[in-house]
């Protein structure tokens, strides 16, 4: 995905007071950012490790988030599981903590919380800067690359977006570019973030394109991830949003039931980034959605972007979000690193009100890190992170509070009658003059539950929120950066019951 900005001042007033409130209901502009130093070599820089060994222990550090040791990071790339180990590749800057030089980071884990940074896998060649893309594993040798070759796809983005390949035979840690690559040539810049899977069915690969400006998303087969035929177009409007980026689409089985992911921007839930989706049935070649009120939104709060599943891990859907918004991304105070990922999350389809919800809850590999429950008091032993658990009466409205010795404080509402969650990033929350619309005043979601009562699962780092019903009906990624992390509660209007756990940092 390039980096472009693009926004109307009169839209974000209206957009900072919008809420949503039903269930069923930037790259960013026209040029890349100036950061960019590159002389245009002829061939790619060597990729190389981690230049310095951090503490981890900075100022707003995430202790239970995948960060780089330094420099820039966003979308989550080329994720693949294959013998025991989880790759995370990434949109990564080697040379700086800004945007540009736009390169394949990547780590390893072998649990999905705890990761290991391993060296630059592909820097910019002759065709560009390595953008967005995924990885496959190509067990029949299809490719003729050998067999059980980890492929990479990814956008070759110069003044043009045209797609390549390279292939790696050593797990991962080396890389070889295909000769013939672009394998899908193109003479515009709005047509990236290449996401392909094998389609049993028609014996073929299937890749996912975004249109970007021009909105939409094309799909290609293939038999040997050389040569690509296309195979149709999808697009559907968006209530409210004529005009916006589509990006890193990701198209999964569920079931019989098929769902498309799409990050959009700028038009997210709130404002800027957000990543919508559409549920559907996809025959090998048309992806047709069902009738619903769209958008549909994966995540209700400003900073889970650019998400997509990693592939190779059978019928279970696990996917990573990038944990920021293209509105202040480059000003957040991190250093020597900028972004973190969300915790990773595994993707259901569940059934709300006759419709189906794509539900996304923590991977329970989260336990690994956890110790042992305890009922919550106004004071928290908190530390590193933590995991609130809250069970709260939908009799009347409520009002939880999360705070600390600096008197900072994120609060969040619940609606009983409506059954909305509405929370609150403010001046008051910590840090947020970095921009001006990091402060949010109004972020609303609707619960999608039944019943009496609603549990829900908070985890609090050191500078993030990810708010989840129990089901994953709901859920809210928001930034933070108070001073220290909240370790106060209140919670005042219903009955409720508060427990949580400490979770031990993975670095």
């Amino acid at each position: 995905m390039n980096k472009k900005y693009f926004f109307a001042i009169a839209w974000v007033a209206v957009l900072m007071t919008a809420t949503l409130a039903s269930c069923s209901k930037d790259d960013h502009g026209q040029d890349p950012n100036p950061l960019i130093d590159n002389p245009e070599p002829k061939q790619p820089d060597q990729p190389s490790g981690p230049t310095t060994q951090s503490s981890y222990n900075e100022q707003y550090r995430p202790q239970i988030h995948f960060t780089p040791a330094q420099n820039w990071m966003n979308d989550p790339n080329g994720m693949v599981y294959v013998d025991g180990t989880y790759h995370l590749f990434y949109q990564y800057n080697p040379r700086g903590n800004d945007w540009g030089n736009m390169s394949w980071g990547h780590a390893t884990s072998t649990d999905l919380i705890h990761w290991k940074e391993q060296a630059v896998a592909m820097t910019r060649d002759d065709l560009g800067d390595v953008f967005s893309g995924s990885a496959v594993i190509d067990k029949d040798n299809t490719a003729g690359f050998g067999a059980n070759a980890m492929v990479a796809l990814y956008t070759s983005a110069s003044n043009v977006q045209q797609q390549s390949i390279a292939y790696s035979t050593d797990g991962g840690k080396n890389f070889t570019r295909y000769a013939g690559n672009p394998v899908i040539k193109n003479d515009d810049d709005n047509l990236r973030d290449p996401k392909v899977f094998w389609h049993q069915e028609t014996k073929q690969w299937v890749m996912a394109l975004a249109k970007g400006w021009k909105m939409g998303v094309e799909f290609y087969g293939s038999t040997d991830l050389k040569n690509w035929t296309h195979l149709s177009t999808f697009f559907t409007e968006l209530s409210g949003r004529p005009s916006l980026q589509w990006e890193c689409p990701d198209l999964i089985r569920m079931g019989n039931k098929w769902v498309l992911l799409v990050s959009v921007n700028p038009g997210g839930p709130i404002l800027g980034s957000g990543t919508a989706y559409f549920v559907g049935d996809f025959d090998g070649k048309n992806f047709v959605a069902d009738q619903r009120d769209y958008p549909l939104w994966l995540d209700y709060g400003m900073d889970n972007y650019a998400g997509v599943t990693w592939s190779n891990t059978g019928d279970r859907k696990v996917m990573i979000g990038w944990m920021n918004n293209w509105q202040y991304a480059g000003a957040v105070p991190c250093k020597p690193w900028r972004s973190a990922m969300t915790l990773p999350r595994e993707l259901k389809l569940i059934e709300y009100d006759g419709k189906l919800l794509l539900a996304n809850t923590v991977v329970n590999e989260i336990d690994k890190i956890a110790e042992e429950w305890k009922i919550a008091g106004t004071e928290l032993d908190v530390k590193d992170a933590y995991q609130l658990r809250l069970t709260i009466n939908l009799d009347k409205n409520s009002t939880i509070t999360l705070g600390n010795s600096s008197d900072e404080k994120f609060t969040i509402d619940i609606n009983a009658n409506a059954r909305t969650l509405t929370a609150h990033r403010t001046a008051a929350s910590g840090q947020t003059s970095f921009n001006g619309t990091f402060s949010i005043p109004t972020m609303q979601a609707p619960l999608c539950v039944n019943g009496d009562k609603v549990t829900l699962d908070i985890f609090i780092d050191q500078s993030s929120i990810e708010i989840f019903t129990q089901n994953g009906s709901m859920s809210m990624t928001n930034l933070v950066f108070p001073k220290s992390i909240y370790n106060r509660l209140s919670i005042t209007g219903a009955t409720s019951e508060a427990q949580f756990r400490r979770l031990k940092s993975i670095w």
